[in-house]
């Protein structure tokens, strides 16, 4: 076993991932300027449901074309994925929506948002990403180097990414041709920060589980995790600063702001992914230079 092996595939995923996904809004954008008279919003609807599937399948396809040196076994990943949106659908969204009631007063003020994004939406999100993870792939015999601990994570975070971005716009009932370009938008920008964050939490179970960390050591990653989402949450609400509609009623749906939102995403989702590339890096340089030092 090869604790410390690198995977550039996985690396070179996420990399495609954020050029893909800004591709994809722009490709959406050009397509429904053009055909927005021929739109049904009945169309609309249903493909702004298969839109919601695209980043997750992206990532999913360009992993499995690059990671040709031993490769993870396809149905792991899919059904880490599966489970992330799973645990969203039926634990997650109800707990934060139902339970907690967050979007009743999680916008009252800038404090308020703040605190109820990172402690209920941001724990709860991350906390469930771990769950999918932990209690699934982690006891399998293929989980068997540190990075496939960001590798499950990142699917985690997709397949959470996914059911959001799909009740976001199944809750809309109906879409506004005008507004396919806006919900690509958001889908991007949730994917984009959900698969990063995933990835994050992936890299802290991994060390918890072949580097044996302080019993603080998981907490910790969850907590990071969980006030980044919860910042990003906030930046990204501000950002755009006019509120999302993309239903065929009501009106200013085509002033929402989302391309803010979505650079902002990048920029964080980017910088996510430098940082635990480089965490995981010096993390396998230290064991690979015991390993030498041992054989000497």
């Amino acid at each position: 076993m090869n604790v410390a092996r690198d995977r550039k595939g996985l690396w070179r995923a996420g990399i495609v991932e954020l050029l893909g996904l800004l591709a994809f809004v722009g490709i959406v954008e050009l397509i429904a300027s053009q055909l927005r008279p021929a739109l049904a919003p009945e169309l609309t609807l249903t493909l702004g449901i298969v839109l919601a599937i695209v980043p997750a399948a992206l990532w999913l396809g360009f992993f499995h074309a690059q990671d040709r040196l031993e490769p993870e076994p396809r149905h792991f990943v899919f059904g880490v994925a599966v489970l992330g949106g799973l645990l969203a659908l039926a634990v997650g969204q109800p707990l934060i929506e139902d339970f907690f009631r967050a979007p009743d007063w999680i916008g009252r003020d800038p404090l308020t948002q703040i605190l109820g994004s990172i402690l209920v939406v941001g724990f709860t999100q991350e906390f469930l990403k771990y769950a999918a993870v932990r209690y699934s792939v982690y006891f399998s015999g293929e989980f068997d180097e540190r990075v496939d601990g960001v590798l499950y994570g990142t699917a985690a975070g997709l397949g959470y990414a996914t059911v959001l971005n799909v009740r976001l716009i199944t809750d809309s009932g109906s879409i506004a041709p005008e507004a396919l370009g806006t919900a690509a938008l958001v889908i991007a920008e949730t994917a984009l920060v959900q698969a990063a964050l995933g990835g994050l939490t992936g890299y802290f179970i991994a060390r918890a589980k072949f580097d044996n960390e302080p019993i603080w050591w998981m907490p910790a990653g969850l907590t990071l995790a969980a006030v980044i989402n919860g910042l990003f949450a906030w930046l990204s609400d501000v950002v755009t600063s006019t509120s999302l509609v993309l239903s065929t009623e009501g009106a200013g749906r085509a002033e929402y702001a989302g391309w803010p939102a979505l650079v902002l995403a990048t920029v964080v989702a980017a910088l996510l992914l430098a940082a635990t590339f480089l965490l995981m890096r010096r993390a396998n340089q230290l064991t690979l230079a015991g390993a030498d030092a041992d054989n000497r």
